[in-house]
């Protein structure tokens, strides 16, 4: 893929002026151990990759070459904000943290420390508000976009009335678990469901007693709130009971292929959110096979290249390159700061064209980052598990959420934030120069 005019000219100035040793730190907060490893290992790949590939194809992202680092959280957040305090003084780009309970610790200290942080999919939904959360972004979509995209799923399977229903949500027992049970509360007042959340205690492997419960409850659905080995028991303990798989869905931290292989032929019909699409047929990958793979360079193994993590530490690595073209853009130097990197972030704008250039033609959704809206478009897909084939496969277009709705509540729920911290919401300026 050829370098932008503007790129080329930020290559050219940098030979020229930079010093030797010029370079642009994307920071892991990653997992390769413990029980949340399954999930953590193929995103840490295909994150690494993506930046691999951007120096090895590109020489970098204007001219400047990307320095990698990775710190073991284990997804403890404790360990988390050990990592971020050992990386905050190298000029860390930004921080993606992969996990909700390390994101709510980090939220107040990269804000003081004004290092813009990523938290793709997940972390604290009202962070969309950007008058109050100026440093964090979570675009695509948020928990609560998910909790209504798949309420609106069904209600389309419903004829529109999901009145007399029960729907069991199954949690992880932590921040992230419970960040749906708001909004799912509240759109059953609304659309007359009963719901019932159940929560299973990290990290996940003893899930008798809940499964005992929703044989007795006999609901019409279940969602999944769950992340490691919870995901992978949940889908075992479903098949054991013979719960009808087609009515059992999950967020999309608990559709992966790790989540549905180990129960086999159990597992077929299971249903899970995508953020993006699924498997290798994208020519990004032929990119990543011709300069990674190829060259040895691969994070990993390269076994779970294409697999739904990997493919999603790839989409937040491509975002994250992407916001920094744009603040390269903005400040017109190619040596970006943290601040701004942010500012690159706050004016992300990603277009069905711009998809297609890079490699991935309708692979996400098209969004455009506000001063309003951190959160992107709001909308997610449902997938099906084929065991079968062995694939995950699409069974719907986009589906938005209610936005009217989610707003609202992240009004309410961010001004809060804002009074208890001595906030004052504003839409921050343009920073770094």
């Amino acid at each position: 893929m050829k370098m932008t005019h503007f790129a080329a000219a930020l290559a050219v100035g940098m030979t020229a002026a930079a010093p030797a040793l010029a370079e642009l730190h994307f920071p892991s907060l990653s997992y390769r151990t413990g029980p949340f490893a399954p999930g953590g290992i193929p995103f840490a790949d295909g994150y690494s990759d993506y930046l691999t590939l951007v120096n090895e194809r590109d020489g970098g992202i204007g001219g400047v070459r990307i320095r990698q680092s990775e710190c073991e959280t284990a997804y403890n957040t404790e360990r988390g904000v050990e990592c971020y305090q050992g990386v905050r003084g190298e000029s860390p780009l930004v921080i993606q943290p992969l996990s909700t309970g390390i994101t709510y610790q980090l939220i107040p200290r990269t804000m003081q420390d004004q290092i813009p942080m990523h938290t793709m999919g997940y972390g604290r939904t009202s962070a969309v508000n950007g008058e109050v959360f100026n440093w964090t972004f979570n675009y695509p979509g948020t928990y609560w976009d998910g909790a209504s995209v798949i309420i609106n799923y069904l209600l389309e399977e419903n004829d529109g009335s999901l009145d007399g229903k029960k729907i069991v949500l199954l949690y992880h027992n932590s921040a992230y678990g419970r960040e749906p049970i708001p909004t799912l509360t509240r759109l059953s007042e609304r659309l007359g469901y009963e719901f019932l959340p159940i929560g299973v205690d990290s990290p996940g492997q003893e899930q008798g007693s809940q499964w005992l419960q929703i044989r007795r409850e006999r609901p019409d659905y279940v969602l999944m709130w769950g992340w490691g080995v919870m995901n992978s028991t949940a889908v075992q303990e479903a098949a054991n009971i013979r719960f009808p798989m087609e009515n059992f869905i999950g967020v999309w931290w608990s559709g992966s292929e790790q989540d549905v292989r180990p129960a086999g032929a159990g597992a077929h019909g299971y249903k899970s959110l995508a953020m993006h699409g699924t498997g290798r047929d994208y020519p990004i990958y032929d990119d990543i096979q011709n300069y990674v793979v190829d060259r040895g360079l691969t994070a990993g193994t390269g076994d779970e290249i294409g697999t739904v993590l990997y493919s999603r530490g790839l989409y937040a690595a491509m975002l994250a390159v992407e916001a920094a073209k744009v603040a390269q853009e903005i400040h017109g130097v190619a040596q970006i700061t943290p601040a701004m990197m942010r500012d690159g972030m706050a004016n992300l704008v990603m277009t069905e064209e711009l998809m297609a250039e890079l490699g991935l033609p309708s692979f996400g959704p098209p969004f455009e980052v506000t001063c309003q809206n951190h959160g992107g478009s709001g909308m997610a897909m449902i997938q099906q598990w084929d065991a079968n084939e062995g694939t995950w496969n699409l069974i719907t277009d986009w589906i938005q959420s209610d936005r009217d709705l989610i707003m609202e509540m992240v009004m309410e729920d961010s001004l809060a934030y804002a009074a208890e911290n001595n906030i004052t919401p504003a839409c921050l300026e343009r920073s770094g120069g």
